[in-house]
Formats: structure tokens, sequence, C-alpha cells
């Protein structure tokens, strides 16, 4: 353990934490790993496998998938960086994680939130490009622009959760190190301090969520002009098709959103809520989106469909090629 005295004040990062999993619910911790485990397992295999097709596919090398998968990148590190830890905890009962393992746990969950919210707006001004737009999409969306929009959704999502490592890291935690919960939080790990966290507070909501308020309001614009400019379109067909290609994405946006905010409300004004539904709840965030991410656009996207079976059946081929040929 570090101690540090300056006068009467004595600073106290503890060599660990210590997690508690579910609080109240330890006699279940095994029958929740089960369904978390494969949960996590169809998360990671299905991202994996849209990343891979999106690569292979030379069809698919276009701005709306290098977006999708990008989100299929956020989606493998947030359920990592959470879950493994949980299912340690649920299955050998190993609760401790070191002070800075747990800093850097709440960095990369805050990052990839704010994250994965800025790929599903870049998402949303590609689709809007495409409907509204269409004759200038390939002027509009170059790769180099593409390039500019990925680089400014990491720059942001650094920036925004970078700050919190040295909000937490300025607190004296000389009460307790046991943190309720299977991961580590930046809000849930403030209030072991014992000292003023007000300044913790007042950024860990308000510049993360802000910055995603405003995120799901220039979603809204963008998707209540794309229906109007697909409300115009003379044909049927057409309309249908500018519709089926934005479905898979609202799907997202809305597995996303919902959830998120939910659990939010709830652990912000939801007092007589017991905590272990809100620990299961965040446990689900960060595993269910990255999980039905991949099947909604697998079963939704045409395109991805084919280069799924093209790189079935190629692979089987492989598989079944004589050594001599």
């Amino acid at each position: 353990m570090s101690i540090m005295s300056h006068g009467n004040l004595t600073i106290f990062h503890p060599a660990v934490f210590v997690l508690l999993g579910i609080p109240g619910w330890e006699a279940y911790h095994l029958w929740l790993s089960l369904p978390l485990s494969l949960m996590y397992v169809t998360a990671v295999l299905g991202n994996s496998l849209l990343i891979m097709v999106i690569i292979t596919e030379r069809n698919l090398h276009e701005p709306m998938y290098f977006f999708l998968s990008m989100l299929a990148i956020t989606d493998i590190l947030l359920s990592t960086t959470t879950v493994p830890k949980a299912l340690a905890i649920f299955w050998f009962h190993a609760h401790d994680i070191a002070f800075d393992a747990c800093v850097t746990q709440v960095f990369f969950v805050h990052t990839m939130f704010v994250g994965e919210s800025a790929i599903l707006l870049a998402m949303a001004f590609d689709r809007f490009v495409a409907i509204c737009t269409p004759l200038h999409y390939t002027t509009v969306l170059t790769w180099p622009a593409v390039g500019k929009i990925a680089l400014a959704i990491v720059t942001r999502s650094f920036c925004i959760i970078f700050p919190v490592i040295f909000l937490l890291k300025r607190l004296p935690f000389c009460r307790t190190n046991v943190v309720p919960h299977s991961y580590c939080e930046h809000i849930g790990v403030a209030r072991l301090a014992c000292a003023d966290i007000t300044v913790n507070i007042w950024y860990g909501f308000s510049v993360p969520i802000v910055m995603v308020i405003l995120d799901v309001i220039l979603i809204a614009v963008s998707y209540s002009l794309i229906l109007r400019a697909v409300f115009r379109l003379p044909s049927q067909d057409a309309r249908h098709k500018a519709l089926s290609t934005c479905g898979s994405h609202l799907c997202v946006i809305l597995m996303f959103y919902v959830p998120s905010f939910f659990t939010l409300l709830t652990h912000r004004f939801g007092r007589n809520i017991p905590r272990h539904i809100h620990i299961l709840l965040a446990n689900l965030y960060v595993v269910v989106p990255p999980m039905l991410n991949p099947i909604v656009y697998g079963v939704k996207t045409k395109q991805i469909r084919d280069g799924v079976v093209h790189g079935f059946y190629g692979f089987k081929a492989w598989c079944c090629a004589s050594p001599l040929d």
C-alpha cells in the first residue's frame, strides 16, 4: 500500500481493491456465470466474424462497413474489459484487482461507451449522406474523410475520459477498498474515497453524458431528415430499400441507448431498486448489445449474409481440399 503524508493529510491508495461480484447473490454466482459466459463467447466470436467478413470481402470495403468494423472492435473491447474479471470472481473467487488495473478498467469501460456513441453518430451521418445526397456520397465520404472521422472518434473518446484517471488517483481511499460490483466504474470507485468527490460526480456524470446526449440529438436529426427524404421517393420499392438499409442501424442504436440510459437513470434516481439489480443490469449492458449487434447486422444486411456464406464455403473447400492438389 502506498501512503504519503503531507502535514495532517494522509493520502492512502490501497494496493488492491476487492470486487464483490453481485452482493447478495453470491449463491447464484455460478448459475449467473453460465449465461454470461455464453453471451460473452457469442459476442467475441460474432464480432470477430463480422470484422473478418468485412476485411475479406471486397464489396464490403465501403465507409458504412468500415464504421461497422469499428463498432465491432469497440464491442469486443467493452465486453473483454469487464466480463472475464466478472467470470473469474464467479468461478474462482478471484476478487482482488490491483489499484492501477482498476483505474485502467474504469478508463476502458467509459472510453468504449463514449466511443460507441460516436461511432453510431458516424454511421447515422453515413446513412444521411447515402440517402439524402446520394450523388455526392463518393465525394463527401472519401477514404481520407473517413479516416479523419475515425481519428476524431478515438481522440474525442480519449480526451473526454482521460481526466477520470487523475480524478481517481488524487483521491485518498482510507475507509475501505471493497467495491460492491463485479467491475470497476468511475463513480462506484470514487464513492469509496474519504474526501469530497463533487468534482468526480460533476465530471463523471455531466461531461460524458452531455456528449452522448449531443450524439443522440444529432442522430435523431439525421434520421428525421432521412425519413423525410425516404417518404418523398416516388417508388415504393425505393422507399423499402432505403428503409431496409437503415433498419439494422436503428436496431443497434436502440439496443445501445435504451439500456444505457435506463441503467444510468436507475443508478442515479432508482433509490428503491436493490443494488444487486443495478449490478446485474450493468453486467448485462456490457455484453448483451455486443452479442446482438453482429446478429442484427447479419440478419438484416444481405451483403454481410452473402459474405458469411461465401466465407463458409471457401473455408469448407479449403478444409476438404486434397493435400496433393
